[in-house]
């Protein structure tokens, strides 16, 4: 039996892959806003707090990391509504899961970067007589995400992949749409071979503006 390759029914409904790919986009540049807000305020509490805050910290930070995605997907979007009596869609489901996952990566990101400040840039500081806030936003902070540019593109791409996650519980982005394609018109090889080409394209896009952004501010 010989399989012919036709892509016929792929480019019929291509408008699913290719608004497939913009929500796979939007979910990750979403999640990894509110994944930042999360790891960086995690990483200033670890580094500024106690033994009980950095308890806390490291608690989180190994439970999200140490249990697989594909898991906590479905930990959101099923067990938290059943136990707290409410509902929420699955994009809102996807977001929430994606961002406390990239949070936990993100708070290992920015604590290495803040470990990595040159001490001799915070005690210029206090010689000139800025603030601990002061110090903050003007030194640590800037400092800080210099360093740690080439850690965040590798995140933001691996994140990006993440997203195809969200189609087993029906978001529409771009490994739901390939999935539809190849339900209803059984082309596996067509549907994939399409699919996978614009993951590919796409994520060496963002490693290329995103080297581009370290290249630009790299700590030399």
């Amino acid at each position: 039996m010989t399989y012919h390759l036709n892509f016929d029914f792929v480019w019929r409904h291509f408008d699913k892959l290719g608004w497939g790919l913009v929500l796979s986009l939007e979910l990750a540049f979403i999640s990894i806003l509110i994944g930042m807000a999360i790891g960086l305020s995690l990483a200033l509490a670890y580094t500024g707090g106690g033994r009980f805050t950095r308890g806390i910290v490291a608690g989180y930070v190994e439970f999200i990391r140490n249990v697989p995605l594909l898991l906590l997907v479905y930990l959101v979007f099923y067990g938290v509504p059943s136990v707290g009596g409410f509902a929420y869609d699955a994009t809102t489901s996807f977001v929430i899961t994606l961002a406390v996952y990239a949070g936990a990566t993100m708070v290992e990101v920015f604590r290495a970067g803040l470990a990595a400040i040159p001490g001799g840039l915070i005690d210029a500081g206090k010689a000139i007589g800025l603030t601990g806030w002061q110090r903050l936003l003007c030194v640590r902070l800037p400092t800080m995400f210099r360093i740690v540019l080439p850690s965040l593109s590798n995140a933001y791409v691996s994140l990006f992949k993440d997203t195809s996650l969200a189609s087993v519980i029906a978001v529409p982005e771009l490994t739901y749409g390939a999935q539809w394609i190849n339900t209803n018109s059984f082309r596996v090889i067509e549907v994939w071979s399409v699919t996978a080409p614009m993951y590919l394209v796409t994520g060496y896009g963002l490693l290329f503006l995103l080297q581009r952004l370290e290249r630009r501010f790299a700590v030399h």
